[in-house]
């Protein structure tokens, strides 16, 4: 049995302990703290990763492998456009980075690429308008703002 499973899960673990502690770093709004605040929406996500983690650690799989080939090569281009996402987040606006972001991703999985950037620009706008008006949390539009 290799060890595969259980390397990434102490590593992703980490990562969601460093997440989750960042996202509890961010100022308390004037007059208070709020039910659904800035930090939620990280904490939630370092949740989940952390109990994902967890379950990679405790259950592994017994027939694991590191992926090679082609595999990794797409692993290696969802990490770059996850960093690039991050850099480009605040100076283009959360629309247009989700947007490409999710259209690279949905077309590297297979889809054709109108359809790719279809779902990628209805997923960013339904996002936004639902973090933005029903959550009252503001996402930066960037080049989009007048």
């Amino acid at each position: 049995m290799t060890f595969n499973d259980r390397i990434f899960g102490i590593l992703m673990l980490l990562l969601a302990v460093a997440y989750g502690w960042q996202a509890q770093q961010f100022p308390e709004p004037f007059g208070g703290a709020e039910a659904i605040g800035p930090e939620t929406f990280p904490t939630v996500l370092a949740i989940v990763l952390g109990l994902t983690s967890l379950y990679l650690i405790v259950r592994p799989d017994p027939d694991n492998g590191w992926p090679w080939g082609k595999t990794m090569i797409e692993i290696v281009v969802a990490i770059v456009a996850l960093i690039i996402y991050t850099l480009m987040l605040e100076p283009v606006g959360f629309i247009i980075a989700t947007t490409l972001m999710v259209g690279v991703l949905c077309w590297r999985m297979g889809a054709k690429l109108l359809p790719a950037f279809l779902t990628g620009l209805i997923s960013a706008i339904v996002t936004f308008v639902l973090f933005n008006y029903g959550l009252e949390l503001t996402l930066p539009l960037g080049v989009l703002e007048f």
